[in-house]
């Protein structure tokens, strides 16, 4: 039998994944567990439902309660668009006994729940990657982007982080223009030589998510007046608004005052960054309304996992 005063809401992406055991009465979270990315596109089913379970095995251990089927659960994960990812996932979720009742969709519809005033308007992901989603009052959704890095991930830190390295090598072979970025990232490998940016990439040692690590250092040098940082960091940006607005578009939403919720590490950290891109929305033809900065989306699926309970 489920706990009937227990729901669990998990949160997985590119990056890392986490999972809250709350109180179904109060939303008060009793436990929390983190765990490795569960995107079952980027890194596989085996490996994402091995960091689905060690999150929610955590978040038991951190409320020192025992595990158990809960009253509701709720499930944010990137790259379950598709009906067969979210077959894997229900798959699991039955295997475990996760929950009585559950609901699995996209992370970027967390954001609604945590970051907007009423549950609706336009969520923006910008982190290791990207993907923009709008949703109505009634629930009418549609997205943009959430392309993957090889197809898209505009505005993202990946791409912010993978032009630098693009724009390095360019200068290194004298045929772009000079840039800070090359000496900052030959400082960041720890080498003179260039040609070294092959292997680390190549073999495997700078992965997507370090190159991702890199936007910071992108973002210092636009601030301190590089000219190929500030075109990237600003070309990113504008295509970040770009998606956000297709977003708003596809969903027929008013563009006129739209609630917008933000998360992911670029997104969050980078004030600049995140007025550029609302810069660039209005350029669009979209005007934001309140914006919400979402540092913890998880937040959203408990609210989610205790609607459940109420329908």
């Amino acid at each position: 039998m489920a706990e009937p005063q227990l729901i669990i809401g998990i949160d997985g992406g590119a990056s890392h994944t986490a999972a809250v055991l709350a109180d179904a009465r109060t939303g008060a979270a009793l436990g929390r567990g983190e765990a490795g990315p569960s995107n079952i596109q980027a890194v596989g089913v085996t490996a994402a439902l091995r960091e689905l379970n060690t999150a929610v095995a955590g978040a038991f251990r951190s409320a020192k309660v025992a595990r158990a089927p809960v009253a509701a659960a709720a499930l944010g994960l990137a790259g379950v668009d598709k009906a067969e990812g979210l077959d894997v996932i229900r798959g699991w979720a039955d295997l475990v006994q996760l929950a009585d009742k559950i609901t699995i969709a996209n992370d970027a519809t967390l954001l609604f729940a945590a970051g907007t005033p009423d549950g609706w308007g336009l969520a923006v992901i910008a982190g290791t990657g990207s993907i923009a989603l709008a949703q109505d009052a009634h629930g009418k959704d549609a997205r943009a982007g959430g392309w993957g890095y090889l197809l898209g991930d505009e505005g993202s830190a990946f791409r912010v982080g993978l032009l630098a390295l693009r724009a390095a090598c360019r200068a290194a072979d004298g045929v772009g223009e000079p840039t800070a970025l090359l000496p900052a990232l030959l400082q960041k490998l720890g080498t003179p030589d260039a040609r070294e940016f092959i292997p680390a990439v190549y073999r495997g040692t700078w992965d997507k998510a370090f190159i991702a690590g890199l936007a910071p250092l992108v973002l210092s040098a636009a601030a301190s007046g590089d000219a190929t940082a500030t075109a990237i960091v600003e070309q990113e940006a504008r295509e970040l608004a770009r998606t956000a607005a297709g977003a708003v578009a596809n969903c027929g939403l008013s563009r006129d005052g739209v609630p917008v919720a933000l998360a992911g590490g670029l997104a969050l950290e980078s004030a600049p960054y995140r007025e550029r891109f609302l810069h660039e929305l209005r350029a669009c033809g979209v005007t934001p309304g309140p914006v919400g900065l979402v540092d913890d989306p998880v937040v959203g699926a408990v609210v989610l996992a205790r609607r459940l309970l109420t329908k």
